[in-house]
C-alpha cells in the first residue's frame, strides 16, 4: 500500500489531474448536483431556525447512498487489483488513488493567484475565484493573498493529508469515501443561502460528516507544518486554531499563519495570529515552500519503512 501511495503522489506531480470526464471526484460532484433540487429548499423557502427534519433527512439519505456507492465501487476495484500480479496491482491502486489527491493543482493555483496579483488586483481576484466560494469582488490585494494562503493551508489537509490518512487506514475505499465527504461539504455544507438554495439543514449531515472525518487529519497537518517549520509553540497553535468556527480548518491555517509570522483574517469571522504582519508576495512563496516540505515529509514517511525491510 505504501508503494501505491508513492505511485499516486508521483502521478499527481508529473501528470496532474485527469480529464474531468474520467475524474471520480467530478462524478461525485455530479451525483450531488443531481439531487440538489430535491434536497435543499429554494430561496423562497421559509428561513426558520426550527429544525427542518425533511431537508435534513433528504440530505442525509442522499449522502449515505452516495457514500455506500463510493465505498462499494472502490472496495471492488481494490479487491480486483489485489488479485493481479503485485507490480501491476500497485500501479493500478496508485492510479485509482491519484484523483483523491490534488497537491500539484493546489500548488499551481495558489502560485497563479500571486502571479495574477502582480498584474492587477482584478486579475488576482479573478484567479482567486477559481479557488474559493466567497465573494471576491471587494477584496483588497492583502485579502486576496490571505485567502490564497488560507486555501493552501486548508486544502493541504483536504486534498493531501486526509485522503492519504484514510488510505493508510482503510485502503482505496477509505480515501474515496473521504473525498466524497469533503466534496459534499464543499457543495452543501453552508449555514445559509448558497447558489439560490438554503443549506442550513439540508447540508448539515454533509458538514458534520466532513468534520468527523477531517478531525484527526487536520491536526496531523498542523503538526506537520510545525515540524517542517521548526520551533513553533504548540500552546500558541492550540489557542489560534480554536478561533475559527470550523473545528478543523483552523488548525492548518493557524499553523501556517504562525510559521509565516503573518495574520490571516476573514472579516467578521476570525483573525488568526492577530499580532502578525500583513502577508507580502514573498509570504505566498514561503507558504508554498512550507506545504512542499510537508509533501516531502509524507513521501519520506512512506519510503522510510521500506528501508528497514
Amino acid at each position: 500500500m505504501l508503494i501505491a501511495l508513492l505511485v499516486a503522489l508521483a502521478i499527481d506531480v508529473w501528470l496532474g489531474e485527469p480529464a474531468p470526464r474520467f475524474h471520480p471526484v467530478v462524478w461525485m460532484g455530479n451525483y450531488l448536483s443531481f439531487f440538489e433540487s430535491w434536497v435543499a429548499p429554494t430561496e423562497g423557502a421559509t428561513k426558520s431556525d426550527a429544525f427542518d427534519y425533511p431537508s435534513f433527512g433528504r440530505g442525509a439519505l442522499v449522502w449515505l447512498l452516495g457514500a455506500a456507492l463510493v465505498w462499494v465501487l472502490f472496495a471492488a476495484l481494490q479487491g480486483l487489483f489485489l488479485q493481479l500480479p503485485v507490480a501491476l496491482s500497485v500501479v493500478l491502486i496508485g492510479l485509482a488513488l491519484k484523483p483523491m489527491l490534488a497537491w500539484a493543482m493546489l500548488r499551481d493555483e495558489v502560485c497563479a493567484v500571486e502571479a495574477a496579483l502582480g498584474q492587477s488586483l482584478q486579475a488576482g481576484r479573478t484567479q482567486l475565484a477559481r479557488l474559493v466560494s466567497r465573494d471576491v469582488t471587494n477584496l483588497s490585494a492583502e485579502q486576496v493573498r490571505e485567502s490564497a494562503i488560507e486555501t493552501l493551508a486548508e486544502n493541504l489537509n483536504d486534498s493531501v493529508v486526509a485522503p492519504l490518512f484514510w488510505f493508510v487506514l482503510l485502503g482505496l475505499p477509505g480515501a474515496a469515501l473521504y473525498r466524497f465527504a469533503n466534496t459534499a461539504d464543499a457543495m452543501w455544507g453552508y449555514p445559509g443561502m448558497y447558489r439560490a438554495r438554503y443549506w442550513q439543514w439540508a447540508g448539515k449531515w454533509a458538514a458534520r460528516a466532513d468534520d468527523v472525518l477531517s478531525w484527526v487529519p487536520a491536526r496531523i497537518t498542523a503538526l506537520l507544518v510545525v515540524f517542517v517549520s521548526g520551533g513553533l509553540s504548540l500552546k500558541r497553535l492550540c489557542i489560534e486554531a480554536r478561533r475559527t468556527p470550523s473545528p478543523n480548518s483552523g488548525w492548518p491555517m493557524a499553523a501556517m499563519a504562525l510559521a509565516l509570522g503573518v495574520s490571516l483574517n476573514k472579516p467578521d469571522v476570525y483573525c488568526l495570529n492577530a499580532q502578525g504582519r500583513a502577508p507580502q508576495p514573498s509570504d505566498t512563496v514561503r507558504s508554498v515552500a512550507i506545504a512542499s516540505k510537508v509533501w516531502f515529509a509524507l513521501v519520506a514517511s512512506a519510503v522510510m519503512p521500506g528501508c528497514f525491510l
